[in-house]
Parts: structure tokens; C-alpha cells; sequence
């Protein structure tokens, strides 16, 4: 290739050089001396003042092949001294050893001869740091992070703007907290943004979403981001629907407005959880306040709270915070007691002094020498003179009704341990995370402390229960909990519904990284395996994937018999696939098989039946009767004097040896238990079935369907065996004598849908619980998209199963508002994300 023409630029016999670049205070060329005696160093003068010297020895083929240089190291490229960078203006020039000047050519201005000095204003660009994580519940999230200049420290809050399809969308400060950047980069946390879609962005289409930095217009990395948001899909088709509309002529306008108003209002999800909560908390004071002016309200009894705060050098403005959300609780019979942990700073111990004075509720207790979390606890456990005691953090915050709605629940229920829902404030404001509860849920608690803040025990009870004990530090809130429930009954423990306690978001707590505290982890597998053996109960517990999350494999030696119950017609391969997992995979010896044959048809299958009723285990049951789920399996359940009942659907492959040993320990775990459902999953490995939440707006809703299985769900709760109010009937295990004391299913009724929820409802209801076992996993193969409820034929059976759903469950508690499924989410749209309307609470 030629090369281009050089303008070589001698200034004296000795040496040649060219100035390619001056560009944000970058400067480039070259030199040579022509005598061949090394590289040139040349002197670099700023405002006529040699600031620095530069060695041409750089790589530049270039200018080798066109001078047929011997050596191509004749290059030079320097940054000046970040000091000039200032916006001022400052002369530039450059001289060869000999002081001969090298001539400069103005890049802005290439037509200009070269110039023994340049004029320059510089001023160092901001350097960033970004990522675009993608369009995620329906909002585009993110991260930037902005150095105001080569080398300084990172910093978040900076201003963004996006486009949609080259339509400005929004501005935005991306300033919430994002706990993950700063624990990988060592960062300012609150450098995230989280912006929502708006309604007429949606849909089933592509859109081109670009993102800049304001005002240096740096595009973010990943931008462009083309992609479509579609989280639901009646939204998605409706709006799919608009563009076409859109498009059509004005004879049209009519329907495209009709079409607009199909389209569902938006409303509120945990992605813009900050918006729904600034709605929530005032109508939560004005329901407070309306309680208050009923009979009995503003006269009733007013225990005295001691509100108990171990306090160890915390940061002084969120312990001001915090006090001073005690201070603004509308409940005004309370002491504080403030433990000071020895923590020998004179900045708290002012601020402790301070709020003493300013009000004599407020009292503090020293201590001489450390004692740690529980020993702080302890020592305000035993200054606590009221009738109630609650639990708080030193950097957290309390709503300001939150003491007045703990204690009218503790008088109205006369319960002994209450406990509200939480959420976690960043240090941006953003209300986030929050932790919405189900009643009380024992089996939860063995996996994890979901109760938590806000906690309040009669002070009498936490006497019997007893002091924490710092060898469980870490979890020993987790431990006080388990030892409440071996001496209180289900009972006389209550969940408040309601959300009081924001836990502060800061770059060392658990809200953030629970790495920051590795031994909460070993202490709480401790608390609960001590727990256990208290309760002269055997079980392994462990962390699950080393989180302060447990798994408990109950080690019982009772192998009652199964009778595994399993309907099919024809479809002879799948059938067979089943039934061979069950026989080949199941390490469990004490079962059989049941098949219920419903009309199969094809020679293939009654092949297969001749040829499966030769293994010991398995046995066909025919019915030549129209399709009732219900009856097939209640004519099978009269065919078997098992103890247990597990009811199959031929499409449910088991993976695992030991599901039935995990299943049947599960089930004889306590005395209560009725049933114990699995963890289901389509072949794509995204969950299928995960536990069901019921209530009038929906009848039953899988919860976390089409969640990969490697997430957590909703605080943990795919990975945790919980208490549900139901399971399906696609792979459940039921104790054989509940089965029949409940009526078994309703083949009346509820021949095809809602029979499953409809059993739980009735279990339930005689008192037993029932389990989501998630270590129970099997392959579901139920097509991701059936939906044959929805045929022509079908909906006339539909509507009237139903019409019976609400007919016979509307007026009760356990339908009405699900103890397992918190009041906050919806039945009727995507469970654990969607929320309701705060007004309707």
C-alpha cells in the first residue's frame, strides 16, 4: 500500500519531526535525528515553562517505511500535566534538544500552517462506567458510574436520559441503591436506575431503547438495547392491537379508542414497589386513624412498650433517624432503652445524652465492656419494665404507627409474640425489598427467620423464653423465634398485616451482602438443628447454597406404605416413561402403583397394560366411565388400604432416588400434616408448580410458574419447604386416613378443575397443614401454554367449577384472604409480583 505523502518539518540540520494530534490533552507525532544517534527526547513547554520531557521512542511503522528509517521507533504520544486541564487558556509548544522548535499543527484547524505555538483550553472528560441490565419486570434497570476525571473515585447519581425508538422517554438520576455493583467494583452504591416502561411502550414488538449520560451524552455499554416488553400477555396483544389500529384510517378512530380503553390501567408490582408504598403508607395512617375513632379506640388500655435498641457505633445520622422515629410514634406510652455496647465513641454517647434530655422515656444503659449483639440485647431485656417488648435496630426506622397497631393486635388477639411486614430504605429514600409475610408459618421458620422486624412479645413470655445466647450471634433473633414456638402455641402467635419497620440499606448490613456476616450462616444452621433436638425431633440441617437459608432432611426410620395413584388414557409412551422413573428411580421400597385406565383406545395400550401388570408393584384399575379426575382417583383410593396417597399425573417424571423418602419425611414431620406437595417443572427447567395461592379474584394460582429453577422466588420460598394452603394434585402426597375424613375429592361437583384446591381447602379446614416440599422435584410435562379450560366445549363446565369454588369458599377465612400468601399480592395476575391497590386493604 502507498503510503501518503509526509510534511516533514526540519528546523535544523539535526533533526526532523511532525505533530499528528492534540486532542483532550493528548498529544502525538514524531521525530528523528537524522544523524541516526537514538531517539530524539524532545522539551515540552507550557505558558514558555518546560514542564516535562518526552522520549520519541514509540512504535511508527508508518513513518519508518516512508523515510526508509532504520528503526520505526520514533513515535511520541504524552498527556499533559492534568494541572493545565483547567478550562483556562495556555500556549503549547514543543522544542527538539537543540531548542529548535517542533512546528504544531491545530487539529480543529488542519488547513492552518503549522505554528511554532498552539494556543489550548483543556479540560478533563469524565470517565464512566455503565451497564445496561435489560428490561426486567418491567422496568429498564442499570447501572453508571462517573470519574470526574482520569484516576478519581467512581461516583453514582448521575443524570440520564433515554430514548424509546428515538423518542426521548425520560430522565432520570440513576441514583438507587445497587448493592451487587458496589460489592463487585468497591463503588458508590447508589448508582442504579430503574425505570419504568410506560403502557404504550409494551407489547409483543422489538423497541430500540438508547441511553446517555447528561450532559456529556455518553452512551451507556449495551446501548442501543433492542428488545420487546411483554410481561403480560393480555397487555402485550392488547397493545400489539393499538399499533395496528393506529395505522388504519380515521374511519377506524372509533375502535382504536374502544380498543384503548380495554387496555388495563396500570398498576402496581414490586418493580415500582417505592411507588406503591408512597400510596400505602398514608392510607395506613388514615385506617389507623379511623381505628382509632371506633368504640373502645382512643380509651382503650395502654400497656406500657419498652422498645429495646443495643446500639454499637452506628453512623450518627442514621441513628438520629432511627431515634427520632421512635420519638414520632402516635402510641404514646413507651420507654426506650438505649444500650450503648461499649462501643467507646464519643459521638454516640453525645447523641445518646442528647435524646435523653429531650425526652424521659428515653433511658441508657452503659456498658463497661463489650458485650455483642445478644449480651447488648440482654442487658435491655432486663431494664425492660413494660407490660409488651419490641425488638429495634439502631439504624432502622419504625412507621409512626407502628407501636399503636402492634398493641391493639396484642389486645385484640391476646397473642403472646406478634410480628409485622418490613421493607428496606436505601440510603437514595427508596422505599424497596420488602418482605411481605404469611401468617405464621413454622415451617418457613426452620428455613429462614421470615419474621424478623417488627417483633413484639409480651415481656413475660420473652422471660420464659430467656436471654439470647451470644453462641448464636448472627441468628440468634432466628433462635429466640424457634424457642418461642416450643412454648407458645401456633395461636398465640400473630402477624400483623401490616407493613412498620423499614430496615436501613447500607453497604455493610445484611440488607446488602449477607457475606458481610458468614457467621450468621453457621449460627443459624446451629440454632435450628439445636432446635430440633430439643424438640426430640431428627433432622440434617444445612445452608442451601451458603446463604442464611436451611434445608431439613428429616430423618425418620417409619416407611409406611404408598400407593402412588396415577390416571391416563392411551398416550402410551408417556405413561410408560412414568411409570419406569417411578419404578426404576425410586430407592423408597414400601409402594405400589395404581393405574387407572380411563377408555383407553389403541392397541399399543393394551399391549402396555398386559405387559405392566406383570411387575409386582403395579396394578390397572379400568373405568369405562366420561372423564371425572375426581371419581378416578376416589375408585382408586378404595382400592388401597396404604397409608399414604401420593396422586400423579402421567406426564410427571421423577429425577431423583429419594423423592418419596424426602416426601414421606416431610409428611411425618409433625402430626398435623395432611399433605405435602412437590416441586414441578417444565422440561425447559422453569417452575411449573411451586405451591398455589387461593382467593376469590383468581381460585388458585401457581405461584413462581416459569421462574428458572436456579432463582430463590419470593424470599427464598422456592427453595424452601413451606406451609401452603395448597398444592396440585399433579404430584401430592396425602395421608390416607385425612383423604377419607375430608370426603376425599368432589366428583360431583368438581370433575376436572379446581378438585385439587378444593381438597386443600378442605384439609385445611379440619385443621392439618399442608407442605410445599421443595426438595421434592420432578419433570412436569404439561405444555406451557394449555389452556384447554379455555375451549368453546369446555367453558360451560368451567364457569359452573367455578361458580362452586366461590360459592362454597367465599365466606371463609382461609379462601377469603390466604394465612399462606400475603394479602399485599394479587391471586388474579402474576403471584408474588403483581400488588394490589393499596386502597383496597
Amino acid at each position: 500500500m502507498k503510503q501518503p505523502p509526509l510534511p516533514p518539518q526540519t528546523t535544523s540540520g539535526f533533526f526532523m519531526g511532525y505533530f499528528d494530534l492534540f486532542e483532550g490533552g493528548r498529544a502525538r507525532g514524531w521525530a528523528v535525528d537524522i544523524r541516526g544517534q537514538g531517539p530524539v527526547r524532545l522539551h515540552i513547554l507550557i505558558d514558555q515553562q518546560e514542564v516535562m520531557q518526552v522520549l520519541c521512542d514509540h512504535e511508527r511503522s508508518d513513518i519508518q517505511a516512508a523515510l526508509k528509517l532504520p528503526t520505526s521507533k520514533v513515535g511520541f504520544e504524552f498527556m499533559v500535566p492534568e494541572k493545565f486541564m483547567d478550562g483556562v487558556s495556555h500556549e503549547f509548544s514543543i522544542r527538539f534538544p537543540d531548542r529548535s522548535i517542533l512546528p504544531l499543527t491545530n487539529p480543529s484547524t488542519p488547513d492552518v500552517p503549522p505554528l511554532p505555538i498552539l494556543q489550548f483550553t483543556g479540560k478533563l472528560l469524565p470517565e464512566y462506567q455503565s451497564y445496561i441490565d435489560g428490561v426486567k419486570q418491567g422496568a429498564l434497570r442499570g447501572w453508571v458510574l462517573c470519574s470526574d476525571k482520569p484516576g478519581a473515585t467512581k461516583h453514582g447519581r448521575c443524570m440520564i436520559s433515554v430514548f424509546a425508538d428515538g423518542v426521548p422517554m425520560a430522565q432520570a438520576r440513576a441514583d438507587r441503591y445497587r448493592g451487587d455493583v458496589a460489592a463487585a467494583l468497591g463503588c458508590d452504591p447508589n448508582c442504579g436506575f430503574e425505570i419504568p416502561i410506560p403502557q404504550h411502550l409494551r407489547g409483543s414488538g422489538p423497541r430500540k431503547f438508547r441511553i446517555i449520560t447528561l450532559p456529556d451524552a455518553v452512551e451507556l455499554s449495551g446501548s442501543p438495547l433492542v428488545t420487546s416488553v411483554a410481561d403480560d400477555a393480555l397487555e402485550s396483544r392488547l397493545v400489539d392491537l393499538l399499533s395496528v389500529i393506529d395505522g388504519l384510517h380515521r374511519k377506524l378512530s372509533e375502535l382504536r379508542q374502544e380498543v384503548r380503553d380495554l387496555v388495563p390501567r396500570r398498576g402496581y408490582n414490586l418493580g415500582d414497589y417505592n411507588r406503591w408504598a408512597h400510596r400505602y403508607y398514608p392510607l395506613l395512617r388514615e385506617r389507623v386513624a379511623k381505628q382509632r375513632q371506633l368504640p373502645g379506640g382512643k380509651g382503650q388500655e395502654e400497656p406500657l412498650v419498652s422498645i429495646l435498641c443495643p446500639t454499637y457505633r452506628p453512623l450518627k445520622s442514621d441513628f438520629e433517624a432511627a431515634l427520632n422515629s421512635v420519638l414520632s410514634q402516635t402510641y404514646s406510652n413507651w420507654e426506650l432503652i438505649i444500650v450503648d455496647d461499649a462501643g467507646q465513641c464519643a459521638q454516640t454517647t453525645a447523641v445518646i445524652e442528647q435524646f435523653c434530655k429531650t425526652d424521659q422515656r428515653i433511658r441508657a444503659v452503659p456498658l463497661e465492656k463489650n458485650s455483642g449483639i445478644s449480651g447488648a440485647t440482654n442487658a435491655a431485656m432486663d431494664a425492660a419494665r413494660g407490660q409488651y417488648v419490641v425488638f429495634f435496630d439502631h439504624d432502622d426506622l419504625m412507621v409512626d404507627v407502628a407501636i399503636e397497631v402492634m398493641v391493639r393486635a396484642a389486645l385484640e388477639t391476646g397473642a403472646k409474640l406478634l410480628y409485622s411486614d418490613e421493607d428496606k430504605i436505601d440510603q437514595a429514600g427508596y422505599f424497596l425489598e420488602p418482605n411481605l409475610k404469611p401468617d405464621f408459618n413454622y415451617r418457613y421458620l426452620l428455613g429462614c427467620n421470615y419474621i424478623c422486624h417488627l417483633t413484639m412479645v409480651e415481656a413475660e413470655t420473652m422471660r420464659r423464653i430467656g436471654h439470647l445466647k451470644s453462641d448464636y450471634d448472627g441468628a440468634q433473633d432466628h433462635d429466640f423465634v424457634l424457642r418461642a414456638t416450643e412454648i407458645l402455641s401456633p395461636a398465640e402467635i400473630h402477624h400483623v398485616p401490616e407493613i412498620l419497620y423499614h430496615w436501613r440499606k447500607t453497604p455493610n448490613s445484611t440488607a446488602v451482602n449477607v457475606a458481610n456476616k458468614t457467621y450468621a450462616i453457621e449460627a443459624g444452621v446451629r440454632c435450628v438443628h439445636d432446635h430440633l433436638k430439643r424438640k426430640k425431633v431428627r433432622g440434617k440441617v444445612s445452608s442451601i447454597r451458603g446463604l442464611t437459608l436451611y434445608g431439613v432432611e428429616w430423618l425418620t426410620k417409619k416407611a409406611p406404605k404408598v400407593t402412588i395413584i396415577i390416571p391416563f388414557k392411551d398416550q402410551v409412551e408417556t405413561t410408560r416413561q412414568c411409570v419406569d422413573a417411578l419404578l426404576d428411580k425410586t430407592s423408597y421400597k414400601n409402594f405400589d402403583i395404581i393405574l387407572v385406565n380411563n377408555w383407553s383406545v389403541e392397541h399399543e395400550t393394551a399391549d402396555f397394560i398386559a405387559e405392566i401388570q406383570k411387575q409386582p408393584k403395579v396394578s390397572v384399575l379400568t373405568v369405562e366411565e366420561p372423564f371425572n379426575y375426581s371419581r378416578l382417583n376416589n375408585l382408586a383410593v378404595d382400592q388401597t388400604n396404604a397409608d399414604y396417597l401420593m396422586f400423579m399425573n402421567n406426564d410427571v417424571f421423577v429425577e431423583h432416588s429419594n423423592w418419596l423418602h424426602i416426601a414421606i419425611g416431610e409428611a411425618l414431620a409433625a402430626p398435623d400434616i395432611g399433605a405435602v406437595g412437590a416441586k414441578l417443572l417444565y422440561p425447559n427447567d422453569t417452575i411449573q408448580h411451586a405451591g398455589v395461592a387461593v382467593g376469590p379474584a383468581g381460585i388458585g394460582a401457581h405461584v413462581h410458574r416459569g421462574d428458572p429453577l436456579t432463582e430463590y422466588g419470593y424470599i427464598g420460598r422456592t427453595m424452601l419447604s413451606h406451609e401452603v394452603t395448597a398444592v396440585t394434585a399433579a404430584a401430592m402426597l396425602v395421608r390416607a386416613d385425612v383423604f377419607r375424613e375430608v370426603g376425599g375429592f368432589d366428583e360431583k361437583e368438581l370433575t376436572v378443575a379446581y378438585n385439587d384446591v378444593d381438597l386443600c381447602l378442605k384439609i385445611r379446614d379440619a385443621g392439618y397443614r399442608i407442605i410445599f416440599c421443595a426438595e421434592v422435584i420432578a419433570y412436569h410435562h404439561e405444555s406451557l401454554s394449555r389452556g384447554s379450560d379455555d375451549r368453546p366445549e369446555h367453558e360451560a363446565r368451567f364457569f359452573h367449577e367455578t361458580q362452586t369454588m366461590l360459592a362454597r369458599w367465599s365466606d371463609n377465612p382461609l379462601f377469603e384472604r390466604d394465612p399462606a400468601y400475603p394479602r399485599y399480592f394479587t391471586v388474579d395476575q402474576q403471584p408474588f409480583f403483581d400488588l394490589v391497590d393499596p386502597e383496597t386493604l
